[in-house]
């Protein structure tokens, strides 16, 4: 199993969705799309067997893949989405208030550069109520960059995505979707996962601000972004093109029963593939 089918524990989510133990799950028969991107579902170099099967979140990421030479592509939704099949269901009178931002973040291999404190002087000028600053692991653990949020409201953290299969948080995308039921917005200065698991969630989206860049970004690829998706780009949307297209990234239509999902997934067999 490639070990980023572990990260933000969609391998434990898919599992358990399967009716398979979420704490030991079986080896994925191929590679599962841990995020959002507008490549091929795997991102800028992802090692790649050759011939192994691509589990995608979306038509439009298949047919990309495919433009590729990524053949065997299959479109099958995002996590997420199967989360919400067997999570528990909000209460039918839960309180929304605030917005939880989501700031652009940096990885092990590239970290983020911007002007957090005009991004964050823009969020308190835009987001009335409360407001949560959610941040990456990776600037979480950062002493100056944690500080810089702090200041501007409540300050957490999902968890570990994990890596080579150790410390992964295999709970991280069931606490994302505990905090976007606390909020009534979900936003971000980038288009990002995030954004279209806190439209799934029910949160009304708005991407805005300086959108910051990563060391050796291909800076020509973020633009797309923004002209590709203008529907998800502002501070107030028309929610229901926003719904739409992120709802369409997602692979809201695609999501599998629990026994299609084992045959995908090659776990049709008694325990898994091996």
């Amino acid at each position: 199993m490639h070990h980023a089918n572990h990260f933000y524990g969609h391998a434990h989510i898919m599992a358990e969705y399967c009716g398979l133990d979420p704490a030991d799950p079986p080896r994925i028969d191929g590679y599962l799309q841990h995020g959002w991107n507008v490549v091929d579902g795997l991102g800028i170099g992802t090692p790649y067997v050759p011939g192994r099967p691509i589990f995608v979140w979306s038509e439009q990421t298949r047919r990309r893949a495919w433009s590729m030479g990524r053949r065997q592509a299959t479109v099958i939704g995002a996590p997420f989405l199967y989360l919400l099949r067997f999570a528990e269901p909000e209460p039918a009178k839960a309180v929304r208030e605030g917005t939880i931002w989501y700031p652009f973040h940096g990885w092990e291999g590239q970290q983020v550069q911007g002007d957090h404190q005009r991004l964050i002087d823009e969020i308190r000028e835009t987001e009335p109520g409360p407001l949560t600053i959610c941040l990456y692991w990776n600037e979480f653990r950062n002493d100056r960059v944690r500080a810089w949020y702090e200041q501007a409201g409540r300050v957490i953290s999902h968890g570990y995505r994990g890596y080579q299969w150790r410390d992964t948080d295999a709970k991280f995308l069931h606490k994302q979707l505990a905090e976007l039921r606390k909020h009534k917005r979900v936003a971000s200065n980038r288009l990002s996962s995030a954004i279209f698991h806190g439209v799934a969630a029910g949160c009304e989206p708005a991407v805005y601000g300086d959108p910051m860049y990563l060391d050796k970004e291909h800076v020509p690829t973020a633009e797309r972004i923004r002209r590709n998706w203008p529907e998800l780009h502002g501070k107030h949307l028309d929610q229901q093109a926003a719904y739409a297209s992120a709802m369409s990234e997602l692979g809201a239509d695609y999501v599998a029963s629990p026994a299609e999902a084992r045959v995908m997934l090659g776990w049709a067999a008694p325990g898994g593939s091996a």
